[in-house]
């Protein structure tokens, strides 16, 4: 029985179940160290503290935790910034994309360049957050009504999240979408 291997299976399953771990530590890293230099390592603070539980939620490792902190107050951290991104998409949705990066030129680049293959241009600051309140740790909530979305429009939204969610930058993904509120971490 030639080609029916079962630790072929496993470790392609595996690599597949890694990657996806990655991304995401990847992602809860970034957002650590951004949180850790504001906080100046100081792993009480509420901001850094909820940041932290998310990860471990995760299962984050504790090791790959602490490294992204020490990394955060460090002087060779870097300059890690918050961007937000706002555009429309199908069916006039609201989104809004944050991103943690440490070239504000690059991951422009790249958010604009997905949204233009598909159609769609990215707005000035304020063009869609109106749609949305921004709480204490960032994250976006659309303000209430929730706009429907069905058929092709829904198809096109779903699309776009996921190109928008595999780009390693982004950290979290609002519209004011039924059934779409947000993704990310």
């Amino acid at each position: 029985m030639a080609g029916h291997s079962k630790w072929a299976q496993i470790k392609r399953q595996k690599a597949v179940t890694d990657a996806a771990k990655g991304r995401i530590f990847a992602k809860f890293s970034r957002e650590i160290t951004l949180e850790s230099k504001k906080a100046a390592g100081n792993v009480s603070s509420p901001a850094l503290a909820a940041v932290i539980a998310r990860a471990k939620a995760a299962n984050m490792p504790k090791d790959n935790i602490d490294r992204a902190v020490t990394k955060g107050v460090s002087k060779d951290a870097g300059d890690v910034e918050q961007v937000v991104y706002e555009f429309y998409g199908p069916g006039s949705i609201a989104i809004v994309v944050s991103a943690l990066t440490d070239s504000r030129n690059r991951t422009t680049q790249e958010i604009k360049l997905i949204l233009t293959k598909n159609g769609y241009d990215l707005g000035t600051p304020g063009s869609a957050s109106w749609a949305f309140t921004k709480s204490p740790d960032g994250r976006f909530t659309p303000n209430e009504p929730l706009m429907d979305i069905a058929g092709e429009d829904e198809e096109k939204l779903s699309h776009i999240m996921t190109l928008l969610d595999e780009q390693d930058d982004v950290q979290l993904i609002a519209t004011n979408a039924r059934g779409y509120e947000s993704s990310g971490d």
